[in-house]
This record gives structure tokens, C-alpha cells and sequence, in this order.
């Protein structure tokens, strides 16, 4: 399957930013069932490429000249479901074991995972999305695994955290992984997240939202211990003011049409971040 990808992320500033320093996790790379076709970064400013600890292809930006808007513009095509599961493993399995503070188990999420000890992977994976319903807007990006798992309810983002932290606590090796996912009807037109646990001496790919092992219609962009270590994009500022941010991701087959009603401009994008600017900015 060949997909093209369209992401863009807009900013705006209520004041000017004196610097922008971001770390952009936004390039795939082929193998692992992928092969990339062509990819392009578009930013104001300048970027410097490097690979992370994780192997993710990274790259840093910075603007340094004062600024009250920035966007980030990502176009690509990638050919998915490709015999190819070469990828250099760069880090020994057992770093996979680590705990971060947003996949820490506590006892409640131990004896979850304990009943599933000699059980196939996919059978916790079906309890888990069973015991965290999927609730839009009832977490937040700094949310913990316990926290969500208290709260039975999250994303995707969640019910990855929770689930490497199941699959650690009995031994298996897990990684979070960021990308996107393509759906028929357009209807998930967003950054994704998923899991690798190692399991059966092989890195299994577990989409526990969609309740399935990710395919053909996944596309990845970098995995790490946590969202944190595989977050597309992370960073900082100086000055701003209130920020407001809009993203529009389109994920589409290679000549089909694009589902429009997904799809903004650019000036549909800057005028729904300066919406989600204002609404912040009354609240403060």
C-alpha cells in the first residue's frame, strides 16, 4: 500500500518569540515493513539532522529571530506492507525493561497484568482496551500510565503507556511508538501511537486502541521508552506570550482523493489556532 502523508502544524504567539528551539521526530525510515518513498520538512528556520539514542532520525530546529507565528509543514509518500523488517536493533532489549514516570506500574496495574502471565500478548491487549474505555479529552500529554488506568479512560497515547507498562512489569520488553494511521473513511485523520513489546522473541506491533497488531495501514515515525523519547515534536521558547496551535494530518492511498472535509489551508489552519489562542488567553 502506498500512502501519502500531509501534516501541518501551525503556532501563533500573543507576543513576539525572541527563540524557538524544537526537536522534531517527524522523518520515518524505511524498513520494519515500510519503505519511504520520498519525505520533506518544511520550516521557518534552520534544521540540523541527527539520530537520537533511539535511532529515530531527528532533527533540531531553531529560530532565533523574533516571531509571532511558526508552522511546520510535512509531505511524504511511503509504501507500506513491504518485506522488509530490517531495521539495526541500536540498543540491547533489556533498556525496554526500563520504567519512565509515565509508564511507572503500580500495584494495581501489576496484578492486571499478572493474569496474563501465560496468556497470548493479544489477550491483554483485548483486556486492557476493555478496561480503558477511549475518551478524547479525558487525559492530557503529561498523564501517567496510573493515572489513566485509575481513570479508565484515555487515548491512544494512554492506553500505550499502560500497556508497556503491563508488559514490563511481567518481562517483556516494550517501546512506544508515534506515526499514523490510515482508515478507509478518513476518520482518524491524526498522529498515532502504538506499542512494541517483544514477545515470542520478536518485536510485535500491538495497536491497543484499534484492539489489532498494526499493519500495512500504519506508518512509523520514531519509537522510544515513553511519548516523551517519541514525541514528534517537543521543544521550548523563549517569549510568546499564550500560544495557540492547530494541526491538520491528512493521511491518504497514492491517487485516491483526499477526504476534504480532513484536509484545511493554511489560512484555515492560522485562524484555528488563533480560535484556540484567544480561548486560552480568556481562561488566564
Amino acid at each position: 500500500m502506498r500512502l501519502t502523508i500531509e501534516h501541518h502544524t501551525q503556532y501563533v504567539y500573543t507576543t513576539p518569540v525572541n527563540y524557538t528551539i524544537q526537536q522534531l521526530r517527524l522523518t520515518p525510515q524505511s524498513g520494519f515493513g515500510q519503505h519511504v518513498k520520498y519525505w520533506d520538512i518544511k520550516v521557518q528556520g534552520q534544521m540540523h539532522e541527527f539520530e537520537d539514542a533511539f535511532g529515530n532520525t531527528t532533527h533540531t530546529l531553531v529560530v532565533d529571530t523574533p516571531h509571532t507565528e511558526l508552522s511546520v509543514t510535512v509531505v511524504g509518500e511511503v509504501e507500506t506492507g513491504v518485506n522488509d523488517y530490517s531495521q539495526e536493533q541500536t540498543l540491547p532489549l533489556t533498556i525496554y525493561l526500563r520504567d519512565t514516570p509515565l509508564t511507572l506500574a503500580d500495584a494495581s496495574i501489576k496484578d492486571f497484568a499478572m493474569a496474563f502471565k501465560q496468556k497470548p500478548i493479544d489477550d491483554l491487549m483485548h483486556a486492557l482496551v476493555q478496561k480503558v474505555g477511549y475518551i478524547p479529552g479525558a487525559t492530557e500529554v503529561t498523564t501517567t500510565a496510573v493515572e489513566a488506568f485509575r481513570l479508565e479512560q484515555g487515548v491512544c497515547q494512554d492506553h500505550s503507556h499502560v500497556f508497556i507498562a503491563c508488559c514490563r512489569s511481567l518481562g517483556y520488553p516494550a517501546r512506544y511508538v508515534s506515526g499514523y494511521l490510515f482508515t478507509q473513511d478518513g476518520s482518524l485523520m491524526q498522529s498515532h501511537a502504538w506499542v512494541d513489546v517483544w514477545f515470542d522473541n520478536a518485536w510485535q506491533s500491538i495497536d491497543v486502541s484499534n484492539g489489532c497488531h498494526a499493519g500495512e495501514t500504519y506508518v512509523r515515525l520514531a519509537t522510544g521508552l515513553d511519548y516523551r523519547t517519541a514525541s514528534p515534536v517537543t521543544g521550548m521558547r523563549s517569549g510568546g506570550g499564550v500560544e495557540g496551535m492547530a494541526t491538520s494530518v491528512v493521511v491518504n492511498q497514492a491517487g485516491a482523493p483526499i477526504h476534504q472535509k480532513h484536509k484545511m489551508n493554511q489560512i484555515e489552519l492560522l485562524k484555528q489556532a488563533q480560535l484556540i489562542q484567544q480561548a486560552q488567553h480568556a481562561q488566564q
